[in-house]
């Protein structure tokens, strides 16, 4: 559909890109095309090769609809299937003929409590008819509530969980694809859970906790015991980490563990289960953190096979590769995929020859790529109407904050000439690590002409711990030093003469948000105006959602951070710029009471603001529709225009 665009406002928008030096305003996308959801996603290959499913949106409000296609000639019409009244969320392939689905269905008008959405999941299995396909059927698994692992060397068997009445761990079943029977393989218990699985889907690890000691449990079982053994004990006070991410492919009978071991920088370790000590250490950066790890592209024949271990440099992902040969395929089509960036293989048929390649960054917004008989050729885009060309780079930046810390950031930087007016975004957590490949709102900004920065301020992960426990181990920093991290790269901008130090704004989501409120109020003033979505304007209450369920280094993180940081409810009568808040009125990660109250204390102050409720939204993306998504884009686009960067201010409306 296409919307007309009011008079008043292309005379705004002309002004802005005329300042903003962009060329032509073709080159501007209209915000209905960025409102869009994902047109396609979970693009994966049958296990012989001979079919394509993914999920496609094809109209701008539509749900998704799982698509089969015939791998061998994808212009043949493809199996349409959807789950109404239910929306089809995820799905695998399980065995050449069936795959099993997941959906979710919106069954509440309100949140119940904190983190209790509105929506309630159902899993389903569709099978092909191999004759007709179009008489193809689906059904619903009784008590299914996820598939843990398709048992790739286990013909017709899949290992799947649920959940008994009244029980929050999980039992697991072997489910038979054939008889459609399933056969109960174990349940966790208060004891042991969290269980992981080898590829015969024995269970072999497990977690718990000792009440005597205080400490986190790492439980083993060899492949032919029933017997869990006690292999690592971590203090629930450390911030340390431990885990097991899978076996060592040069010694099976070794774990590879992710540990700091007593250093400021996560490695990967060679670890054994019976003697447990460890073997080697693999690999460890003083700069970094290690990222994660890859395993082999085909699961069928090396199920769970770690092939490297990954860290960021900059904002590229670099690779250390234990197997030559998964080296050498990922090296080729990183030479053959145009712009390839968080580039992976992402489905792979058994006999090794077809593959889905999967790419996405800052000028790809995420391209699909069969490689089938010796030929690439592409079978969609997630945003086909944006082209490269009209999307932004995004650079890596380090600079020093004003106390001597050195910050790591991130813009992206418009296809024009600068200064630039800047849209300082930061990410939410916070105790996350964040490093962007195609970011839908940085680069809706930049194509509007707004450098954007994402700053990693102190807390941030991917940096070590003690870059991470500096936001909160000496008093929590929220407002403080966190939020000097963030305006001390806006001013390293100005400086570098990148961005008009008149022209800058804070644009943020969850503890974005939050940081947009702090922003508001502090002086001096580098702003004129911050956006604060999703936001915490009270601290203190947020917190008593959890507070007395936690224990050991996460209750010391949170209560630090949160008891001792600055809580923007109670700086209202600071408030020196004008304020858009915007909050999804189902969001149960941040209920909306605090927001109302935090509207009510700006009205009752008399502070220049402007509010938008998006209905039926929570706080997630993936609860975000087109009609949230324009709805939104245009409130913070006219905001921008009209309230922000102008010389007049407009009154706020409520």
């Amino acid at each position: 559909m296409h919307i007309r665009i009011p008079n008043r406002l292309l005379v705004i928008l002309t002004l802005t890109l005329s300042w903003s030096s962009i060329g032509l305003a073709s080159d501007v996308y209209s915000l209905e095309e960025w409102a869009k959801r994902a047109n396609m996603s979970s693009v994966s290959l049958s296990p012989d090769g001979n079919r394509l499913a993914l999920l496609k949106i094809a109209t701008k409000d539509g749900n998704p609809i799982l698509e089969v296609y015939d791998a061998n000639n994808l212009s043949k019409r493809p199996f349409r299937m959807n789950a109404e009244p239910m929306e089809i969320t995820t799905f695998d392939w399980v065995s050449a003929d069936s795959l099993i689905f997941s959906a979710r269905m919106k069954v509440r008008d309100k949140i119940d409590d904190w983190n209790q959405g509105v929506y309630e999941y159902k899993g389903g299995m569709l099978t092909l008819d191999k004759k007709a396909i179009k008489n193809s059927k689906w059904k619903t698994i009784r008590s299914i509530a996820g598939i843990q692992d398709t048992l790739p060397r286990k013909k017709n068997k899949i290992l799947m969980y649920g959940y008994e009445e009244r029980s929050r761990y999980p039992s697991y079943y072997e489910f038979d694809l054939k008889s459609k029977s399933r056969r109960l393989v174990t349940r966790e218990s208060p004891k042991v859970n969290n269980f992981g699985f080898d590829d015969q889907g024995r269970p072999r690890l497990g977690s718990g906790r000792d009440s005597q000691t205080n400490e986190w449990l790492t439980y083993y079982r060899g492949p032919d015991s029933s017997e869990w053994k006690v292999i690592n004990r971590s203090s629930e006070d450390s911030f340390e980490e431990w885990r097991v991410l899978g076996f060592d492919p040069a010694s099976s009978e070794d774990l590879l563990v992710l540990a700091h071991n007593g250093n400021d920088k996560t490695g990967l370790w060679s670890f054994n289960p019976e003697t447990l000590k460890y073997k080697e250490l693999l690999y460890r950066r003083s700069d970094v953190d290690l990222n994660g790890v890859q395993r082999h592209s085909n699961p069928y024949t090396n199920p769970d096979e770690i092939v490297s271990v990954s860290y960021y440099d900059g904002r590229n992902i670099k690779r250390e590769f234990f197997d030559g040969g998964e080296q050498a395929i990922y090296e080729q089509l990183i030479g053959l995929i145009p712009h390839a960036d968080r580039l992976r293989i992402s489905s792979r048929s058994e006999d090794g020859n077809s593959m889905i390649i999967s790419n996405r960054g800052p000028r790809d917004p995420g391209t699909y790529y069969l490689l089938k008989n010796g030929s690439l050729s592409v079978v969609g885009s997630s945003k086909p109407q944006f082209s490269s060309e009209k999307l932004a780079d995004v650079e890596a930046i380090t600079y020093k904050s004003r106390d001597g810390k050195t910050i790591r950031g991130f813009i992206t930087v418009p296809n024009s000439k600068p200064p630039y007016s800047l849209v300082v975004m930061p990410h939410g957590g916070p105790f996350v690590g964040e490093n962007p490949s195609f970011d839908e709102w940085a680069q809706l900004l930049a194509n509007r002409g707004f450098m954007v920065l994402q700053p990693q301020y102190r807390g941030s992960k991917n940096y070590g711990l003690d870059f991470y426990m500096s936001a909160f181990i000496d008093g929590g920093q929220g407002g403080y030093k966190m939020q000097d991290d963030k305006d001390d790269g806006a001013l390293y901008l100005a400086e570098q003469g990148l961005v008009d130090p008149n022209r800058m704004m804070m644009f943020g989501w969850s503890y974005g948000g939050y940081s947009a409120l702090a922003a508001a109020s502090r002086t001096p003033q580098i702003y004129q105006c911050v956006v604060a979505g999703a936001s915490v304007p009270d601290p203190n209450e947020q917190v008593n959602y959890y507070r007395f369920s936690m224990r050991g280094a996460q209750k010391d993180e949170q209560l630090r951070m949160w008891d001792d940081s600055l809580s923007p409810i109670k700086e209202v009568a600071n408030v020196n710029v004008p304020m858009l808040i915007v909050h999804g009125d189902v969001d149960q990660r941040t209920p909306p009471r605090a927001a109302r109250t935090y509207i009510k204390a700006l009205e009752d102050n008399n502070k220049q603001f402007k509010s938008l409720w998006l209905e039926g939204a929570d706080h997630f993306s993936n609860t975000l529709f087109y009609r949230h998504k324009l709805k939104f884009y245009t409130a913070l686009t006219d905001y921008l225009d009209n309230d922000c960067f102008t010389g007049s201010q407009t009154v706020a409306s409520k």
